[in-house]
């Protein structure tokens, strides 16, 4: 199966004008935290996610392709990952993210392993 970590699903309900910035991200077994930031760059698309006090500050970028709903009335995103597994991930790292493609990997790698897929 090839999955496109990196891009929106077609049913996710993302609009590429909406500011998700703010927007409550809901793993599959509760909040993990807000969009500190998001882009919607063509086969680059991600959120940035501060999880405030639930993991100490850590930032994690969560490619595009694990949101599975958009609720735009409660400005919430809904992943398909659990709390667990958005814990563990790779955390963000803002020097290597612009434009480490062994970094992009990396983060992609981890969230199409199977498993870390829920």
């Amino acid at each position: 199966m090839n999955i496109n970590v990196w891009g929106y699903r077609e049913a996710s309900g993302h609009l590429e004008a909406l500011d998700l910035t703010g927007y409550a991200v809901e793993a599959s077994d509760g909040a993990v935290g807000t969009v500190d930031k998001h882009s919607d760059e063509v086969g680059s698309s991600y959120l940035v996610v501060d999880t405030g006090p639930w993991i100490f500050g850590k930032e994690v970028l969560l490619p595009a392709g694990t949101v599975t709903h958009i609720d735009q009335e409660e400005r919430k995103v809904y992943v398909d990952r659990t709390k667990d597994q958005i814990k563990a991930a790779p955390e963000f790292d803002k020097q290597k993210h612009l434009g480490d493609l062994d970094y992009h990997r990396q983060i992609g790698g981890y969230y199409t392993d199977p498993g870390h897929r829920a």
